[in-house]
């Protein structure tokens, strides 16, 4: 199996080298370049056609958002993930309808950033502790919605132990049904609701009070 392909992009200088310095050091992961901002950002990911971008949040001249945005609708091909340090719940929530994948904490280990890495390049999501905490503070002052899509109570248990972040398997285990079952409830709820993805399916559950 080929190594993942990886651009980094953050405005600090220190911080992007870090990364870079951090990630070449992961087995399996082959960062092949790094820029300043999300300009430069979607350009490398137009030379470089990467596996995954990893991108800052708040850069100048083209933000983690715009730049997010961008290059799912451009490259479909390159997932994201971003870092975030929380200046603000809208640049979190703007990433995630952007269509990022994945959501760290600048403080993350190199270990926990990988494995966010090669999540988002398998089309899995995967959410920071604390920035799921975010997503639930923003979320939760959206007025919860009447209705819930048509969702079935075995959909809806499904998508609040989404949002509990369990696994398929652990779903599986927790309702006494089969993997398959579990994925075609997601498959059934994702449908009736409008999901990408389970970054979605956890903003969704927490703005109709499963969390």
């Amino acid at each position: 199996m080929s190594d993942l392909r990886v651009v980094v992009a953050d405005d600090q200088t220190v911080v992007r080298d870090g990364l870079v310095t951090l990630l070449r050091l992961l087995p399996g992961i082959d960062v092949v370049a790094a820029g300043s901002d999300g300009v430069e950002a979607v350009e490398l990911v137009a030379e470089y056609k990467p596996d995954v971008l990893l991108v800052d949040l708040r850069m100048p001249r083209c933000d983690g958002v715009e730049a997010t945005r961008r290059v799912r609708t451009e490259y479909p091909g390159t997932e994201v993930v971003v870092l975030t340090t929380y200046s603000d719940d809208d640049s979190v929530l703007g990433a995630l309808k952007a269509g990022a994948r994945g959501f760290l904490t600048k403080d993350a280990d190199a270990e926990s950033i990988g494995r966010a890495l090669h999540a988002a390049a398998a089309g899995q999501s995967i959410i920071d502790g604390e920035v799921q905490r975010r997503l639930i503070e923003a979320t939760t002052a959206v007025p919860v919605p009447q209705e819930s899509d048509g969702l079935t109570p075995r959909e809806l248990d499904v998508l609040r132990l989404i949002a509990a972040g369990l696994s398929n398997t652990e779903i599986a285990r927790r309702l006494v049904v089969s993997e398959a079952t579990v994925k075609t409830h997601i498959n059934h709820l994702f449908a009736k609701a409008g999901l990408r993805d389970r970054a979605q399916a956890v903003a969704y559950a927490y703005r109709l009070g499963l969390g």
